[in-house]
């Protein structure tokens, strides 16, 4: 057994384009700075946050899911029936 773990495997990135406010992105720039990390991490961090923290964003997210789901599936037995 090793003495030292394998690093946890990185999730696949892909790369999205967004304007900001030029004082928004000076601010990020500073707090990747600041926390010797990147802008993206900085980014993929704070979005994790904001989605774990509203709870009103989180109930909308069970209930679309789980409508996305049900529909999914009575397309599902539908085309199986036809």
């Amino acid at each position: 057994m090793s003495i030292l773990k394998l690093p946890p495997k990185q999730p696949k990135a892909v790369t999205i384009q967004a304007r900001v406010e030029e004082s928004v992105k000076t601010q990020l720039e500073l707090y990747a700075e600041f926390i010797d990390a990147s802008p993206s991490y900085v980014i993929t961090e704070a979005l994790k946050l904001l989605f774990r923290k509203d709870d009103d964003f989180r109930r909308w997210t069970d209930e679309h899911t789980t409508n996305h789901n049900k529909d999914k599936v009575k397309g599902d037995v539908l085309a199986k029936a036809a």
